[in-house]
């Protein structure tokens, strides 16, 4: 097929606090060694895209580039790689995503079935394989155990609430305001606290006399330090980012007296180590997902022109499930 020469593509050009990006027209990348080119229907938004741009993550690609790590898109173009052109897939984890094309290695791409629309197969291929790596992986979560979850009505903590009540546990959702409390809802959530009332500790506590044997938590800072209060004994507590703009200083003395760990997840550089286990991980929740298994939130589909507003929404917490730009009329979902 015939493509065009250059394309429309989002640009952080310098590092600023404010995180400017700017629209260009920048040539279409060509494939090269073991790549897929994939014409981008829909790219989806993560919390790290708002630190990458303002030059805070761990990653800190080379000025001029293209922001973006999940796509959904077709193949248009390839140099190896065992999916053939007109495959549509999904990929997560490479910059580049803020684009009209954009390029994925073969290990990244997932073939996607059939009318499943952009907006689950978005965060079931970045956000849930997450989430169960951090609780079914490394807390070995329980059937009849409790999980309290922050943030439970983002992509992450959303994806979290429904996978815990998929493997079997209680889930009690924190997150700020009464819609996102009815979001936790939606997901599966048993209960839903907001996390902006100080007395959410003690009625966590009201909840699970007991304790809560895992904590998943992608908002840091004092949420995080608070949530050490709600410890059952042998409790795991998940670290998995500070989106509350704060890292988390644990009271270590809380984990000793509740013979409770704390467990940093990084799945990332996890998936890039263990291909096999990033593989499994994708195939279960898109498998669960499509036999009625796992919840899943609407989310929020955002014009391509529109990605600086929707970057600004979801730094400021004011989005609700994934939040993702689409190209074309068929990203819709």
């Amino acid at each position: 097929m015939s493509l065009p020469a250059s394309m429309r593509a989002w640009r952080v050009e310098e590092i600023s606090e404010a995180g400017r990006m700017v629209q260009r027209e920048i040539p279409v990348p060509q494939p090269a060694g073991d790549q897929y080119l994939v014409r981008v229907e829909a790219s989806g938004l993560a919390f790290g895209d708002t630190l990458i741009v303002r030059g805070k993550y761990q990653v800190k690609p080379p000025l001029p580039f293209t922001p973006g790590s999940e796509v959904v898109g077709t193949i248009v173009a390839r140099e190896g790689g065992p999916l053939a052109v007109g495959t549509r897939i999904a990929s997560s984890s490479r910059q580049g995503g803020f684009a009209e094309y954009t390029l994925v290695p073969p290990s990244e791409a997932v073939a996607l079935r059939e009318g499943l629309p952009a907006g689950p197969a978005l965060p079931l291929r970045s956000n849930y394989p997450t989430s169960l790596y951090a609780l079914r992986e490394v807390a070995r979560l329980q059937p009849g155990e409790t999980l309290l979850v922050h943030a439970g009505a983002g992509g992450v903590g959303s994806a979290a609430v429904a996978l815990g009540k998929w493997l079997g546990a209680r889930v009690i959702a924190t997150a700020g305001g009464p819609h996102k409390r009815d979001a936790c809802r939606q997901a599966g959530a048993d209960e839903a606290l907001d996390y902006t009332d100080g007395g959410w500790v003690e009625a966590v506590k009201q909840l699970a006399p007991q304790g809560v044997d895992v904590v998943y938590d992608p908002v840091g800072g004092e949420i995080g330090a608070q949530s050490l209060r709600c410890l059952a004994f042998g409790a795991r507590y998940l670290v998995i980012g500070f989106a509350g703009g704060t890292l988390t200083a644990l009271p270590a003395n809380r984990l000793l007296l509740h013979n409770a760990t704390a467990h940093g997840v990084l799945w990332g550089e996890v998936r890039k180590r263990d291909l096999a286990l990033a593989a499994r991980l994708t195939q279960d929740v898109y498998q669960a997902y499509g036999q009625g298994r796992l919840a899943l939130l609407p989310g929020q589909g955002h014009a391509f022109d529109q990605a600086p507003q929707a970057l600004a929404a979801l730094e400021g917490r004011a989005s609700i499930g994934k939040l993702w730009l689409h190209h074309c009329a068929a990203a819709g979902g």
